[in-house]
């Protein structure tokens, strides 16, 4: 019963020490091999053939030359993956090469981007030979924390310039319609209308000897 008590009260402060000291299970490393096993079909007769290739050497399997750069796979404790990054040239009768494939092939999924062929299949089906592990770079790497932008005062737009118009310094123009004269010549309707060729004589402003 003490033991129980004891546990319980243990627990709870090695959780809480396991986060503050920041315990991450570690990323699975990557073990390296100097051999990829391959299996090649021919479909034209059906012969399924297993051959090796060593790192940076060349195999031909039918017309194809298979040229294998990295085979990788994972610890015992890890689940499986292995891969393997492979370059394929096909030899023409011209007996000129010609690449028709380049990249990884997987050996838990050989239809992932496998080679694809009239007449040969290529997969992967292990790694083997001599072993260097690579280590992966620990997750309990801080990263560093991306710069904070400033806030940016807000730029205030300056007021318009004002437009000088052309009707500047011109006198006030009345807020009413503008009345207009009658046009030279226009004479009203019913008012007497002089004879041609001859003007009216002003009238005599001298006085006469009668009013004197």
């Amino acid at each position: 019963m003490g033991m129980t008590k004891l546990r319980t009260r243990f627990l709870p402060a090695l959780a809480v020490l396991s986060a503050v000291s920041g315990v991450h299970p570690a990323v699975a490393d990557k073990i390296k091999h100097s051999i990829a096993v391959f299996s090649g079909l021919d479909k034209i007769t059906g012969r399924i053939i297993s051959f090796e290739v060593a790192t940076n050497e060349t195999v031909q399997f039918g017309t194809l030359q298979i040229t294998e750069r990295v085979c990788y796979t994972r610890p015992p404790t890890e689940a499986p993956q292995t891969d393997t990054f492979v370059e394929v040239d096909e030899v023409g009768t011209d007996k000129k090469a010609k690449r028709i494939f380049t990249g990884w092939m997987f050996a838990a999924s050989p239809g992932l981007n496998a080679l694809d062929h009239p007449v040969y299949d290529i997969w992967l089906t292990g790694c083997k030979g001599d072993q260097q592990v690579i280590a992966s770079p620990p997750s309990t790497a801080t990263a560093q924390p991306a710069p904070v932008a400033t806030p940016q005062q807000p730029v205030q737009a300056a007021p318009p310039a004002l437009r000088r118009t052309e009707t500047e310094g011109a006198p006030p123009q009345p807020s009413g319609p503008i009345e207009v004269g009658p046009p030279p010549g226009f004479v009203a309707p019913g008012a007497p209308s002089a004879s041609p060729g001859r003007q009216s004589a002003p009238p005599d402003s001298t006085p006469s000897e009668d009013g004197l």
